[in-house]
């Protein structure tokens, strides 16, 4: 089992920052790949970024070159640094985490954490 807790989520005005950070635990030994995505209302959930166990980095369209996703040397921790920020980025924000268990690639996920764009 792994357990997130996700933290920094909140209100911001347009062209603002948040960090967001998801914090794993749990058995974690084997992760392939740490990944953040966000739910907006009456819209699917979205992959935003990803970082895999060699530390390359993936984004989506909407996001590149506005958010970085990092983690911590221990890899139990993912970041989403988000700049410039614009309305449409409003969502519901979560973490995943894909570990192996055995043969099975298992996948986790963060409780969520609203972020909200608007002046």
């Amino acid at each position: 089992q792994v357990q997130l807790v996700e933290s920094g989520g909140g209100l911001v005005q347009p062209g603002g920052s948040l960090r967001l950070s998801c914090a794993a635990s749990g058995s974690i030994s084997s992760i392939i790949d740490m990944g953040w995505y966000r739910q907006a209302p009456g819209k699917q959930r979205e992959r935003v970024a990803l970082i895999d166990n060699a530390d390359t980095t993936n984004y989506s369209d909407s996001v590149k070159g506005r958010f970085t996703i990092s983690r911590d040397n221990a890899k139990t921790t993912v970041y989403l640094q988000m700049t410039s920020l614009k309305p449409e980025d409003t969502a519901v924000y979560y973490c995943n985490v894909r570990p192996i268990s055995g043969a099975r690639i298992m996948s986790y996920w963060g409780q969520g954490t609203q972020v909200t764009v608007s002046s």
